[in-house]
């Protein structure tokens, strides 16, 4: 196989690995935060048991998300040397951000968040929670706007074939970041609401239930109920982002060959790219370009004009479809949920649905992979869109290293990845102690920070 496909391949199987726990920490810092502050208030042990288990789940994802990013960024090195050489002078200043400010926060408080309960002050260990969870945030930040930026190049100038930046401003907040970075903070808030909901109902279904597991749930299906619309909201305006600045990211999302008005949505089609048509297509009439220009006659460039740079259809067409439906999954699991366990008090809960809400657990998983997919295929032919050509930076590595080497990544990572599930199955199924007598753990905040 072709060195350069290997080499991307690799990078992919790396990156796909790490986005998931990352997708879980941004969200579930907060969270973890939230319950802290429950149990401080009002001095409930249950609050203190969901606080304990969900800390435990997070210490478990920064782990495998850390390991991983520091294999990855291996790689800019002996896959892609010439994207540092060339645009190192924008990654690497912010790469260096990232370390210095975000993870330098996590990695120095975490400690006393994990260990310093007992240890600490109970101000101190807040203050530390609530610094780990700002750092993940802030870790999401920087990363974003390097990828953004990568998509929408700005605020640079290339001297002698090296990109140098003119306006760090324009370069940190380019055209496509507060898109990108709303967008993923959303998608780390579900994972998360789902990730609780679906764990919760699994300890319900196999009689492992704990006096905290009822508020986790409802927590996780209010924090799905409230976040589903807004990252509905977040994807249009995002792709009204991308329409202007990536039109050929679009025509392959759509499946659009010749520019069109008024072009239809295809719910399902097999784009064929040798001819350049779509396939046994089902679509409604309109609704792309409705969707997509906000006029039901708008127009929408077809692949036709963008002929040696644009990506591969097929990819984006059906990555794109993945992610809008496990999206509408969401959306029934999440309203109907809400809806159905109200009514019920909470108390009556059906197993079929308890049954569905496990199975959603890591649907945050399929729709960010999914997605970033989309992105970052999207981007080809381009590592820097428009700028930088992948085919140019890659190193001249043989392809039998890069497949040896791609089949020890894909070896570990499934080990691991099977694993962190396990663990998380056997946490969940591990049946907790017993409250105390009036279920009280703690005075209460006033008390607690006198």
């Amino acid at each position: 196989m072709d060195p350069l496909i290997l080499a991307r391949m690799q990078f992919a199987l790396n990156i796909t690995f790490h986005i998931l726990f990352p997708t879980i920490t941004i969200a579930l810092g907060w969270v973890v935060l939230h319950l802290l502050l429950r149990w401080r208030r009002t001095g409930d042990a249950a609050w203190l048991a969901a606080y304990q288990f969900w800390t435990k789940v997070f210490a478990l994802s920064f782990a495998l998300g850390v390991v991983s990013g520091v294999t990855m960024s291996f790689q800019f090195g002996t896959n892609w040397p010439g994207f540092m050489e060339r645009a190192g002078n924008i990654a690497g200043p912010l790469l260096g951000y990232e370390v210095l400010t975000a993870f330098f926060l996590e990695a120095g408080f975490l400690g006393i968040m994990l260990f310093g309960r007992d240890r600490v002050s109970p101000r101190l260990h807040l203050i530390a929670t609530a610094t780990v969870a700002f750092g993940t945030t802030l870790s999401a930040f920087w990363i974003l706007s390097l990828n953004s930026w990568m998509q929408t190049p700005a605020g640079y100038e290339v001297r002698d074939g090296v990109v140098h930046a003119l306006d760090w401003w324009a370069v940190i907040f380019n055209p496509s970041f507060p898109y990108r970075l709303t967008h993923k903070l959303l998608a780390s808030g579900l994972t998360v609401a789902f990730l609780l909901s679906g764990v919760s109902a699994w300890q319900m279904l196999k009689g492992a239930e704990r006096p905290e597991t009822r508020r986790v749930m409802r927590l996780g299906l209010t924090l799905g109920a409230v976040l589903i619309p807004l990252q509905i909201l977040a994807g249009d305006l995002h792709g009204l982002n991308t329409l202007r600045h990536q039109p050929a990211k679009i025509a392959a999302m759509e499946g659009v060959w010749q520019t069109e008005r008024g072009a239809p949505l295809l719910l399902f089609a097999l784009p064929d790219e040798q001819a350049r048509e779509n396939r046994f297509a089902i679509g409604v009439p309109r609704l792309a370009s409705l969707i997509l220009t906000h006029d039901a006659a708008g127009e929408l460039r077809g692949l036709d004009e963008f002929e040696g740079a644009h990506p591969p259809v097929r990819p984006l067409f059906f990555g794109f479809r993945v992610m809008v439906g496990m999206g509408v999954l969401m959306l029934v699991f999440a309203w109907g949920g809400w809806w159905l366990f109200r009514r019920t008090g909470w108390q009556r809960l059906p197993r079929a649905w308890l049954w569905g809400l496990s199975l959603m657990s890591f649907s945050g998983w399929i729709a960010t992979v999914a997605g970033w997919y989309v992105t970052e295929i999207g981007r080809q032919p381009f590592i820097v869109y428009g700028l930088l050509r992948t085919q140019e930076v890659a190193a001249q590595n043989p392809g039998s290293m890069i497949a040896a080497s791609l089949a020890g990544y894909a070896t570990v990572y499934l080990a691991l990845l099977i694993a962190y599930v396990a663990a998380i199955k056997r946490m969940a199924e591990k049946t907790g102690a017993p409250l105390p007598a009036g279920g009280a753990a703690a005075p209460v905040i006033s008390r607690t920070f006198a």
